[in-house]
């Protein structure tokens, strides 16, 4: 069983690297932001209390992604181990973590701001299905139309200039001051986030020691 956190600014590549990982050793992908978005798309009470927060430019509360968390893994349905995306985004909620559970790595995906700005304001979401697009590596067949149902392909909410510079600097207060709890418990690794996907996929495979996953893997 393999149990990791994946960490980095908005942009970084967090959610294409996780999924890669996840679907060639069998681990459960969590995603804090493809939960709320799940809770949107679907006008759960969660996902109206995120729209507001999201709408007003506010970020969502430590305690509700505490909580979010806790019930997602509280399903138990990660026989192989999981992936966890977004989480956490402090030290007091990553000491926490760490006397909960028994993490064997800590992923650190380094990008410049230049570049995650870059990345994040060529997002784009499909309003209909959720599939996720990046107009500078994942251009869609048609221009503004999901190849998988022929939704609309809209920007997030929140990825503007203004609400991306606020999740910056909430990202270089409270979060990466964690990366120091983990390198001294020795369970960071680092990867280049610029790379081309597959060549940080293969930087943080070799980091691991994962064994090459069967079939061939990434």
């Amino acid at each position: 069983m393999h149990k990791y956190i994946i960490m980095g600014s908005q942009g970084s590549g967090k959610g294409t690297q996780a999924k890669l990982l996840a679907q060639d050793y069998d681990l459960v992908h969590i995603s804090v932001g493809d939960i709320f978005r799940w809770n949107i798309q679907h006008h759960t009470k969660l996902g109206a209390r995120v729209r507001r927060l999201v709408a007003a430019g506010d970020l969502v509360p430590d305690e509700v992604v505490e909580e979010v968390i806790a019930t997602r893994l509280a399903q138990h349905d990660w026989n192989y181990g999981f992936i966890l995306d977004g989480f956490p985004r402090n030290h007091a909620q990553a000491e926490f973590f760490l006397e909960s559970y028994d993490i064997d790595a800590v992923i650190m995906l380094e990008v410049p701001e230049a570049v995650v700005f870059e990345r994040a304001l060529a997002r784009r979401l499909c309003e209909k299905c959720g599939v996720d697009y990046n107009l500078i590596q994942h251009r869609p067949a048609i221009p503004d139309t999901c190849d998988v149902c022929g939704g609309r392909l809209v920007p997030r909410p929140d990825d503007n200039p203004d609400a991306l510079r606020e999740r910056l600097e909430d990202y270089h207060k409270k979060t990466r001051p964690v990366f120091d709890l983990f390198r001294g418990k020795e369970i960071l690794v680092v990867a280049d986030g610029t790379l081309p996907p597959d060549e940080v996929q293969r930087s943080i495979r070799e980091q691991l020691a994962l064994i090459p996953a069967q079939g061939g893997g990434a």
